[in-house]
């Protein structure tokens, strides 16, 4: 008798990686009544999803429900508290050294342990800078799948990159507004792709850890081409003619991978005073403002962004992190024209009906929440997948506008203002973005549902699974 399909989701430890990953471990459970999950990425990471002591706290390592199909399992990264954004240069590098000799033993000694337990693993899921997972699970018998929580453009551009076309890039380093052309793929200028290929190739940069970990993955994906398995969070209704760009290995789009219900994550949560301040405001009338869990602010950035969200004359809710403002200076903000907040639910706010438009970083688990609820965006992209992001919002799909950015790396107010007054145009308006965005929407709602696109995809790797196949 074949095991229950068991999924071991792992994942890197950023609110950007985890939220996602945590969001189709659910999925799993939905789509395979049978099948059992764990959910594992760091110590330092699970204590801050779950700050009480295990013993306090069952969730910490089950699900509350005591049904046991999801469970939560930290794996070592060899640090005490995990890697410390703002510290020297070496400190990434560092790090993902660090993580990939730790863990790679310590999720080896998890699998071996859930064995033991009779709860064997039958299928390892691991998001990207993860490559050694792979390993793991080979070394042990155990098929993989990796989780791609960017765009396929992005994996596209990574592929291509590392399959012969490294050099043109590199060559044309020096002339930012170079076209690439890669097979498959719309010409891009070199200043748009992903910086992680731009500015981080050589060792001496702070990120070079993250372009090693993309290179070994896609190592690790030769190695079982052409069965090697990409689950994409996106869906062929928003990238069709790139999902063709790779056919050398079995890529799936499985998304818009969204919440269903409450998640857990990095966060404290805020009260839910600024739904409260929503409902009050007229339809479409408010300006969402939020540039995620990673992107700095410096202060001058900050005054240039209240300003303009001031004289667009429109209310706003704007998300500021406490490690972007001192503390002392966030009071005055919440007597002016919106509300700032430390932290909100996203997806409930995006999905209000009093909200216009969205200002954000642009990193794909927030353009995808926007897509999934019809709404338009001002982009400010800053780094890694971010910019071509931006350019599927702009140019493929029109539903936003990208903000043109000072060379000192500042938005100003006035920019600001020109790009809210595009997005939040009269719907039948000339270039108008709401009717695009909503009937991108329509089509995503279409690939989500039952029989759709994004629906079918994960039945089949499901099934692939709990019937033994590589899929």
């Amino acid at each position: 008798m074949s095991p229950r399909p068991h999924f071991l989701v792992l994942t890197f430890p950023l609110q950007g990686h985890i939220a996602p990953a945590l969001r189709l471990a659910r999925r799993l459970l939905a789509a395979a009544p049978d099948a059992l999950v764990t959910f594992s990425t760091t110590e330092a990471a699970h204590r801050r999803m779950f700050p009480t002591k295990p013993a306090d706290n069952p969730q910490a390592a089950a699900e509350p429900n005591g049904d046991g199909r999801l469970e939560f399992h930290p794996f070592a990264d060899g640090t005490e508290s995990g890697y410390v954004r703002g510290s020297d240069s070496a400190a990434f590098n560092e790090y993902m050294a660090s993580l990939r000799a730790a863990g790679a033993r310590s999720v080896g000694e998890l699998v071996d342990a859930l064995a033991a337990r009779g709860r064997p693993v039958t299928r390892v899921v691991y998001t990207l800078l993860l490559p050694w997972a792979a390993d793991v699970a080979r070394a042990r018998g155990v098929p993989s799948a990796l989780y791609w929580i960017q765009p396929a453009a992005v994996f596209a551009v990574y592929y291509h990159y590392f399959h012969g076309h490294a050099g043109v890039v590199a060559d044309h380093l020096h002339d930012p507004s170079f076209l690439v052309r890669l097979p498959g793929l719309p010409p891009q200028a070199v200043r748009d792709l992903p910086s992680f290929i731009t500015e981080s190739a050589e060792p001496h940069d702070r990120f070079h850890g993250a372009y090693t970990a993309i290179r070994n993955l896609f190592e690790n994906l030769d190695r079982d081409a052409p069965k090697a398995t990409v689950l994409v969070n996106t869906c062929e209704e928003l990238e069709a003619s790139t999902l063709t760009a790779v056919g050398a290995y079995d890529v799936l789009p499985i998304g818009p991978v969204l919440p269903a219900g409450d998640e857990a994550g990095l966060f404290e949560r805020d009260d839910a005073r600024y739904m409260e301040w929503l409902d009050a405001k007229p339809a479409d009338s408010v300006v969402y403002v939020s540039f995620g869990s990673l992107a700095r602010m410096v202060p001058e950035q900050l005054d240039e962004l209240l300003l303009g969200l001031e004289e667009s004359g429109r209310p706003y809710l704007c998300v500021v992190r406490k490690d972007q403002v001192p503390e002392a200076e966030t009071e005055p903000l919440l007597s002016r024209n919106g509300m700032v907040v430390e932290w909100c639910d996203q997806v409930r706010v995006l999905a209000h009906a009093a909200v216009g438009c969205f200002i954000t970083h642009c990193g794909w688990n927030s353009v995808l929440e926007s897509v999934a609820c019809g709404v338009p965006m001002v982009v400010v992209p800053q780094w890694s997948d971010q910019r071509i992001n931006s350019w599927l919002v702009e140019r493929e799909w029109r539903v936003g506008t990208r903000a043109v950015v000072g060379s000192d790396g500042v938005l100003r107010a006035a920019e600001l203002r020109r790009c809210i007054g595009m997005a939040m145009r009269r719907e039948g308006a000339a270039g108008d973005e709401r009717s695009a965005a909503t009937e991108l929407k329509r089509r995503v709602v279409e690939a989500l549902g039952k029989g759709g696109s994004s629906d079918r995809n994960l039945m089949a790797f499901v099934e692939g699974v709990s019937s033994g196949v590589h899929v």
